[in-house]
């Protein structure tokens, strides 16, 4: 999962633009370009399609925000950002390469993330009560399974994945974007594999500081961004991080990230810490993307055996790829998605990419 940056090390990192895109388009997904942007409605008050969805919680009504870009009626993308807590504004690269292949794209901040409302009551931070509401955002934007993808990234894919579990008759496709459907396993891999990257003194000084719960010490951050983030996090020069990444995890929603992730940055210690969905991967009739990256947090075999458990998989690693490879890999990343979304909405159940 996505994990904690302090506020003053994300602001020193600076932007870093979108690279073009390799795949052409396809024709016969991709709407014509007036109707993709169609002309403002002058019967009504345009807001350059922002929705505030409103949801109802065991702790009452609250509004999440949403706003669309493009139109597709055929291929419609709902994105769930992880963290937990951060926000929406990570996937902006996605404008750089979907519009031209005329896949439409809803962003969505959940409820106590970015634009939405934030009711400070850790009781709401509950994986089934998230499942409940995104399915309220997928009626309230009338999605449904003739043109309904979900695309779950780190924290996001693991709700992504509840609630195709549970709703899958709406989808149309789901992407299970760098994310390992075993905390457990998450966490062996962390301890296992991930650690042993570290030269020995980081390690024994990393460990000191958790043992001592002493999370918010600068000297945590000062090891972890140089020997860990821009090793499986972002694979680029931490000077060249690109700015929407920055804007998002500056946002971040602590209160939620540790409720349900912990305060450490190797092993869950919150709500999530025994989540395991592997046995139930068959149940997902549903075509899977699943992705990873050669440098994840997350083991990129693991991403390959879920494609082959569900009952229609597609893998996609990203050989350049790390945890974001949406950005460190996104020659990779952006044509399989686009090559994935089109295979399915032409009738496949699985894509060769």
């Amino acid at each position: 999962m996505l994990k904690r940056l302090l506020a003053a090390a994300l602001l020193a990192l600076t932007a870093a633009a979108c690279s073009p895109p390799t795949a052409a388009p396809d024709s016969a997904a991709a709407p014509a370009l007036t109707a993709y942007f169609p002309a403002p409605d002058t019967t009504r008050l345009e807001d350059g399609g922002v929705k505030m969805v409103p949801i109802t919680t065991p702790k009452g009504p609250f509004n999440v925000w949403t706003k669309r870009f493009g139109s597709n009626p055929r291929i419609r993308l709902l994105l769930l950002n992880g963290g937990p807590g951060a926000t929406h504004e990570y996937f902006e690269c996605m404008e750089s390469f979907l519009p031209r292949e005329g896949i439409e794209f809803i962003y969505y901040d959940q409820l106590g993330c970015g634009n939405s409302d934030n009711p400070q009551d850790t009781a709401m931070w509950s994986l089934p009560r998230y499942v409940e509401e995104v399915e309220q955002v997928r009626q309230a934007l009338k999605l449904d399974s003739s043109n309904f993808y979900l695309l779950g990234h780190s924290w996001g894919g693991i709700l992504a994945a509840e609630y195709a579990l549970k709703y899958q008759q709406h989808l149309k496709g789901l992407v299970i974007s760098n994310m390992m459907m075993s905390i457990p396993a998450y966490g062996k891999y962390a301890n296992d594999v991930l650690a042993p990257q570290f030269k020995p003194e980081v390690l024994k000084e990393i460990r000191a500081l958790e043992a001592r719960k002493d999370f918010q010490n600068p000297r945590y951050m000062e090891l972890l961004l140089p020997n860990f983030y821009t090793q499986h996090i972002l694979r680029r020069p931490l000077d060249e991080w690109p700015e929407p990444v920055n804007r998002s995890f500056a946002k971040m929603n602590q209160s939620l990230y540790v409720t349900m992730q912990g305060p450490s940055e190797f092993g869950v210690s919150g709500k999530l810490l025994s989540w395991n969905r592997v046995p139930d991967l068959p149940k997902l009739a549903v075509p899977v993307l699943s992705i990873g990256g050669k440098y994840d947090t997350m083991d990129p075999e693991h991403m390959r055996m879920v494609a082959q458990k569900v009952q229609h998989g597609t893998a996609l690693i990203c050989p350049r790829g790390s945890h974001m490879s949406f950005y460190d890999d996104q020659p990779t990343y952006m044509r399989g998605l686009t090559e994935w979304m089109k295979g399915v909405d032409r009738g496949e159940k699985t894509v060769k990419l």
